[in-house]
């Protein structure tokens, strides 16, 4: 085995905490299993809390298919100051009076209801995306900011939990958002304070989903220390993709990824007619994910692992 390699083929849900980047996380992973292949599904802000995919070892290369999900957060919006960042690590750039019916619930409901769909979105300034090769944030606190452009994102729902105030005279409303990959929850609080006529930045953050991971199924990384490979999560869950069991003589020919003859494969997916992905499980690992061709009557490989991805031992 190479060095930084530890035999070990998994995915874990950690429970981030705060202050800690998702570059830190996967490095106490790495350290904690002794495998330098580790990879996160999905970037948290130090700010935020909350559910975290990370994988180990050749789990790694499914990030391309637990990526591109639907989140649901739990957040809180300040309104009264916006800042440089859009939330409360950054430094009040503009304050602004917090009008009385911004702590009304019904009012509150009815903004949240009228942002739920597409839309077109200005990321924050201080946000990883790349212009002419420079990520945005690094430019940002050189003092030159970069001209970033409105990317369409969904807002899928938007519901008010609680609102709060402080002596200070600020208001908080608490939400539950869910939302299309890449949409900044950070410019929801901004635009909100913009669009209502007032000031707002986001003020606490919590991922409670990722795709088909909830935080129920996550674990701090002190847990993912103690448990080991029991903390793991099910790939094939995760991935949502039909899962078919292959024997020992079927197994040996995907894990040489040769392209197979759909009927042996899938039986009955002979019939259909779109393409579509399968999770193809041997004992308790998942060894492949195949693409189904009705047209072509076979099935080819996208991705195999010549060491499977454990299954966990919760299913």
């Amino acid at each position: 085995m190479k060095r930084g390699q530890s035999g070990l083929s998994l995915v874990i849900g950690i429970d981030k905490p705060q202050g800690m980047s998702s570059h830190d996380a996967v490095n106490r992973i790495r350290r904690m299993f002794g495998e330098r292949r580790v990879g996160h599904m999905g970037t948290l802000d130090p700010l935020a809390t909350g559910v975290l995919a990370v994988c180990v070892g050749p789990a790694s290369r499914l990030d391309a298919y637990l990526t591109n999900h639907d989140k649901t957060y739990e957040a809180r919006i300040a309104f009264g100051a916006q800042t440089d960042t859009d939330d409360a690590a950054g430094e009040v750039i503009r304050q602004a009076a917090v009008a009385p019916e911004l702590s009304d619930a019904t009012f509150a409901q009815e903004y949240l209801a009228s942002i739920v769909g597409p839309r077109m979105q200005m990321p924050p300034a201080y946000s990883a995306i790349k212009k002419d090769g420079v990520k945005a944030y690094e430019a940002a606190r050189r003092g030159k900011a970069v001209e970033l452009e409105a990317r369409p994102v969904e807002v899928r729902a938007a519901d008010l939990l609680a609102i709060d105030t402080d002596d200070a005279g600020r208001v908080f409303w608490d939400v539950r958002l869910e939302v299309s990959k890449g949409t900044y929850i950070r410019s929801i609080a901004r635009d909100a304070g913009l669009e209502l006529g007032s000031a707002a930045h986001l003020s606490a953050l919590r991922r409670v989903r990722a795709g088909r991971l909830g935080i129920e199924a996550c674990v701090s990384l002190e847990e993912a220390g103690r448990s080991g490979i029991a903390a793991a999560c099910d790939p094939v869950d995760l991935l949502g993709f039909p899962a078919l069991e292959v024997d020992v003589r079927m197994a040996e020919s995907i894990r040489c990824g040769r392209p197979l003859p759909l009927a042996a494969l899938d039986p009955d997916a002979v019939h259909a007619h779109e393409l579509g992905m399968r999770c193809i499980v041997f004992r308790d690992e998942l060894v492949a994910l195949y693409e189904t061709d009705p047209f072509r009557g076979q099935a080819h490989p996208r991705c195999v692992f010549s060491q499977g991805v454990f299954r966990g031992t919760h299913r």
